[in-house]
């Protein structure tokens, strides 16, 4: 996901997606512990995309919006 695509949405859609993508998180968790991992790529993609929304997130904040 692209930090553009993410500035144009509202706090509130970005804190639904990141919740969403830490809870994605958790089962990636989970399925590597039980050793069941297929898509291991997805950890650093969903690590990254909860940085972006972090990061959208505080310019909002910073801004005013």
């Amino acid at each position: 996901m692209k930090a553009s695509e993410l500035r144009s949405k509202d706090k509130k859609e970005l804190r639904a997606l990141l919740l969403e993508l830490r809870q994605e998180q958790v089962n990636l968790r989970i399925q590597k512990a039980l050793g069941q991992a297929a898509r291991t790529h997805r950890f650093a993609e969903i690590r990254k995309d909860i940085a972006r929304i972090k990061t959208v997130l505080n310019e909002m904040n910073r801004t005013g919006e």
